[in-house]
Parts: C-alpha cells; structure tokens; sequence
C-alpha cells in the first residue's frame, strides 16, 4: 500500500485560536483552500492541502490558513459532507514542521503547539461528518489531523489510544513504526484501505464514495402529483430532515464515546 502512518509524541497544554493575525493569513501564499462541489456531489466541500515544498508540513501559514477554512465550516448549513485531502501523490501530512520550529524560541513554541491542539478540536467539533482521505504518509501530526476526522480511508494522541485502544497505541508512540493502510485498517485506525490507483488517489475515491452515501436520502419511489389522484412523479425527492438527523447523530455519538480530550494531561500526539 502507498499509504503510511507514523505517530511522535509531544508536550500537551491548553488550547488557543490562532497562530498570527489574520493579515498574515490573507498575506501569506495559498496552502490549503476550500473546494465546494457541485452536481451529484453538491453538498460536499474539499479542504485541500497544498505545500509541496514541505510536504504539508503543519508551519505556523499552514495552520492559520488550515484554521480560517475549518471556522467558516462550522455554521455553514448548506455543507453536508467535509473531505480532507492532499493535493500531493504520497503524501497527506508530513506532520509538524521541525526546520521552522527550529527558529522558534520557547514561548512561541509553546503558542504554536497551543494553537495546533485547537486546531484538532476544531475540526473534531465540526457539526457536519468529516472525512480524512489519506493517500500517503501521514506522521506525527498529519495522523492527528486525520484522527480529528470522523471516518478515513488510506491507499497521538488522546485520540489514538480512543481508536486503537491504549496498548496498541502505546506501541506505535514508542518504536514510532510505521504501518500501511492495510495493517492501519486491521487495528481500526482507518475505516477502509483500498489498493492504490496509478492516480494515487484510490482513499480520495473511497472517500468521496461514503460522502456519496452520507447525503440527503433520495426517494424516487412513486408520490402522488398535486391535483391528481391517478398521476405518480418518479424524480428524485429530497428529505430535509437527513442532514439534521446525521448533525444530530455525530453530536450524540461523539459526546457519548469521548471522554474530554482539550486540557488533559499525558502523552497527546500532534507533531
């Protein structure tokens, strides 16, 4: 499988909104932007990462650029479906970003990693499902990213122990070994792996496949025309009340599988 996953540990501390302003936001160059979909697919948006240079390392404009785009998700009623995905083959997040970190002088280390943890619960805490496409590494800090998610495919945390159970985690934290889609799919970290395409893209198809799924229910089966007893309409109806239903759904399920993740203490995996 081209998919990889590796976990590192990191020092855990209370949340924080943002990195730098948002002048430096709108200043700096375009690593992650927010695709909508349209046709059968309209209801769906991609939030798309793009930093070739550093393999979508998680810098200080990596995070804020990928924090605007996950705020203005939250009240967006019209979005059914969030995709996260990579714009690069081979890759879905190479984790924190270690050269630029290296400049940093201890506060400004502590607000960044602060700034990084409220970035995982904001996606977390997006009302609407999300799904993690993973085509390719995702380390330390990528993988958190893509646990924040609801469901992922692939061609720590507190979140990781919450998924593979305490042991297994452990494990990976300790030898920080690397295992692929398949193996990340027989201990549920992923939900589905797939083989690879020659695209490379073969977890964004299956990705987008269960976002297909996850869509307002469409019934096409025979309705009465108004004003007619005898005439039937076959074109697909929509129901209003599947997206509440699966709002409603992930907010139960999420507040009652989660055990309080902002704030803990012990070993949390963002980079």
């Amino acid at each position: 499988m081209a998919s990889w996953l590796r976990v590192l540990a990191s020092r855990t501390g209370s949340a924080v909104p943002r990195i730098c302003s948002a002048r430096q936001i709108h200043g700096a160059g375009e690593e992650v932007r927010l695709n909508r979909l349209q046709g059968a697919h309209q209801g769906v948006a991609e939030v798309v990462m793009n930093r070739p240079a550093a393999r979508n390392a998680l810098g200080t404009t990596f995070v804020n650029q990928m924090s605007s785009v996950v705020d203005g998700l939250r009240h967006d009623d019209q979005l059914r479906v969030v995709l996260f995905k990579s714009e690069l083959q081979g890759v879905f997040c190479a984790g924190a970003d270690l050269k630029e970190r290296a400049q940093m002088d201890p506060s400004e280390v502590e607000l960044f990693v602060h700034g990084l943890r409220a970035l995982m619960s904001e996606i977390a805490q997006l009302p609407m499902p999300t799904i993690a496409a993973m085509d390719g590494y995702a380390l330390g800090g990528g993988l958190e990213l893509a646990l924040a998610c609801d469901i992922r495919t692939a061609g720590g945390t507190q979140r990781l122990p919450r998924t593979i159970g305490l042991s297994q985690a452990k494990e990976l934290i300790f030898t920080g070994r690397q295992i692929d889609g398949q193996r990340a799919a027989a201990l549920g970290l992923v939900n589905k792996a797939v083989a690879q395409n020659d695209a490379g893209d073969a977890a964004y198809r299956e990705a987008l496949l269960l976002a297909s799924e996850i869509l307002p229910q469409v019934s096409c089966g025979p309705t009465p025309l108004k004003g007619t007893q005898v005439g039937l309409r076959t074109d697909p109806v929509h129901s209003p009340q599947a997206p509440v239903a699966v709002r409603m759904a992930k907010r139960a399920l999420t507040g009652g599988s989660q055990v309080r993740v902002t704030g803990g203490r012990g070993g949390r995996l963002v980079a």
